[in-house]
């Protein structure tokens, strides 16, 4: 049986800030573990913005699990949904590929709280499917992904910190209401354009070993 772990976080900036940031928040200080994130497809349906994304990061285990793992590396797949009118920004990730080794699936849902806040809740299913070892690896795989919490909040709050320094110092929440989450989409439809050849490959190259 798959473990569950959830956690809650308030972030002290508006939610069409956060749904801006969200896009920029690679590269930060404690995101060395992420290699490269590439646009798999994007599009805009009832006034929502669907993004599908590719990102490789590092596979550090200890070196019992190395018995288990021996990529250097792993893809990741990300899908999300921003709703600019209701102000919700779901995400969605699980990893491709060692899936009966450990298997990770995330959603993590943005909402506002007013004020110039933001809560993310986050949730997460750890599965392992190695017999007589999956006990130990789910508990590792919450263990590590609890870490790991705690560093995508730090890494976050780093990238909003800069990108929005007057709300960070208590002077204001930044732009006009809409116009982050406008400029964000607008970023986004014409990156869209610009999905490159290596996104592609990518996704092919994960499809096709």
């Amino acid at each position: 049986m798959a473990r569950y772990f959830e956690n809650t976080t308030t972030f002290n900036f508006s939610w069409d800030q956060v749904a801006c940031g969200y896009w920029k928040r690679y590269p930060n200080p404690q995101s060395t573990h992420v290699l490269s994130e590439d646009t798999w497809s994007r599009q805009v349906r009832d006034g929502c913005l669907y993004t599908k994304r590719v990102l490789t990061k590092t596979n550090r285990v200890p070196k019992w699990g190395e018995r288990f793992f021996n990529a250097k590396s792993i893809k990741i797949i990300e899908e999300s949904i921003v709703d600019p009118k209701e102000k919700v920004l779901v995400t969605y990730t699980r990893n491709l590929g060692y899936t009966k080794v450990m298997s990770v699936v995330e959603r993590v849902e943005y909402r506002s709280l007013g004020g110039g806040q933001t809560v993310a809740r986050r949730s997460a299913w750890i599965d392992s499917q190695v017999f007589g070892f999956s006990r130990a690896i789910r508990a590792f795989g919450v263990d590590r992904f609890r870490k790991n919490c705690t560093q995508m909040v730090n890494g976050f709050n780093h990238v909003l910190h800069a990108m929005f320094p007057r709300a960070a110092a208590g002077a204001g929440a930044g732009p006009a209401a809409g116009a982050p989450v406008r400029e964000a989409l607008r970023e986004m439809r014409d990156a869209a354009a610009a999905a490159t050849g290596r996104a592609t490959h990518n996704v092919l190259s994960v499809n096709t070993t």
